[in-house]
């Protein structure tokens, strides 16, 4: 393991005002818990006791902590919060749905005994009417955790109004189901607002057709996204090393990202050392913890 002087050696942190002290409001960074890979609790101590002041939060990503005995994940939590990292679900509520009306509320009382302070929704897999998500959101907000929607750009052509009442939420004759996707930042971005209306904490984008990989990222979507949301409101996939670098580059540190544990010093170097220049080497192996 590197020793911190080699990791900080770039930046002061004391003398970046760009940086506050958490909890922050902007220049967050949320670090993907289990599910590509085991992180076991030794290795998440070493990167909370390491890195912990540059992760703000950690999400357990695709409902993985269904698969965990729940003493493992009060753990985990337990040992999250020692470093005041918040705990997100990740998407999982979706998987509750054909359980009933009540299921949800209960949903909401488990992650709370548990000691989550964040439940995801992940908009495009939960497939409910606007309404149903924004009720979502309130209890939620009601049961005293912060709500975090997650967009995607596509929406299925069936959800998408037609003619003249763009608004989401007016009535539209019910019809079938296509299975045909189509994109709409339109409607994200107003559907994005509703939820925030609504009390939403956050606003998760999908990192699917719009920054997967630098080679296809969709500046202008992700442009029109901030211009109407705000980067406190939002916060971006950040899936690889050069989509981190180029929201960096292009919003400077006050972007949220969320990112895989093996980014999270390269990411923070480049928060604190953004001058417009390529810092590659930050994310290189000689940089990476683990």
């Amino acid at each position: 393991m590197l020793s911190s002087s080699v990791y900080y050696k770039w930046k002061s942190f004391e003398e970046d005002e760009d940086r506050p002290e958490k909890p922050r409001r902007f220049g967050v960074t949320e670090m993907r818990g289990p599910q590509y890979t085991l992180l076991s609790q030794n290795m998440l101590q070493d990167v909370f006791e390491t890195m912990g002041q540059f992760v703000d939060g950690l999400k357990f990503s695709g409902g993985s902590h269904s698969l965990m005995p729940k003493s493992f994940i009060k753990e985990v939590i337990d040992m999250a919060h020692e470093h005041d990292v918040y705990v997100s679900t990740g998407d999982w509520a979706e998987h509750l749905l054909h359980k009933g009306p009540s299921a949800f509320k209960e949903y909401i009382e488990e992650c709370k005994s548990m000691g989550f302070d964040t439940i995801e929704l992940n908009v495009g897999s939960l497939g409910v009417p606007e309404e149903t998500l924004l009720r979502y959101v309130r209890l939620i907000k009601s049961g005293g955790l912060k709500a975090k929607p997650q967009f995607a750009v596509k929406f299925n052509k069936s959800d998408i109004p037609t003619g003249g009442h763009r608004a989401f939420g007016a009535y539209v004759h019910p019809a079938p189901r296509s299975t045909e996707m189509v994109e709409d930042v339109n409607l994200l971005i107003k559907m994005a607002e509703r939820c925030l209306e609504a009390g939403a904490d956050m606003i998760m984008i999908d990192a699917d057709d719009i920054c997967r990989d630098t080679d296809s990222l969709r500046a202008d979507i992700v442009a029109k996204v901030i211009g109407r949301l705000g980067l406190e409101k939002t916060m971006f996939e950040a899936s690889n090393a050069k989509t981190a670098e180029w929201f960096i580059k292009r919003y400077g540190p006050k972007v949220n990202l969320f990112v895989d544990h093996s980014q999270v010093i390269g990411l923070e170097c480049l928060r604190g050392h953004n001058t417009g220049r390529s810092h590659a080497s930050a994310f290189g192996s000689s940089y990476s913890l683990f």
